[in-house]
């Protein structure tokens, strides 16, 4: 799978997780309704499935995922949190997007 694709995939897998679990944080935590657990629960149906469409091995795809996640989480602190992000974030991001790239570029046999 090419690099565009698969971090394509990638982010919008993050995007159903992070939002999957968003939406119950918001109605323990801050009293939304009840009702946000209905999509909450199908954003993390949707996570499920799409972490099937990558072409590697479970475990390696949950692996290269992570570094994602990490980017797309901090997207997610910057954007709807409102939280500037650090230039200790932004290394973070950095390392975790190079570790998910050798996982996923490593030479198949």
């Amino acid at each position: 799978m090419e690099i565009p694709k698969f971090a394509t995939l990638f982010a919008v897998t993050a995007f159903a997780e992070i939002i999957g679990c968003y939406l119950p944080w918001l109605v323990i935590k801050q009293g939304k309704p009840a009702w946000l657990w209905i999509p909450a629960i199908g954003f993390l149906m949707l996570f499920a499935w799409l972490l099937t469409l990558h072409p590697t091995a479970a475990g390696r795809t949950y692996a290269a995922y992570g570094g994602m996640y990490i980017s797309v989480a901090l997207v997610w602190l910057y954007y709807v949190e409102k939280i500037k992000l650090t230039g200790w974030d932004m290394a973070g991001a950095a390392l975790a997007l190079t570790g998910m790239a050798v996982i996923m570029l490593q030479p198949r046999v």
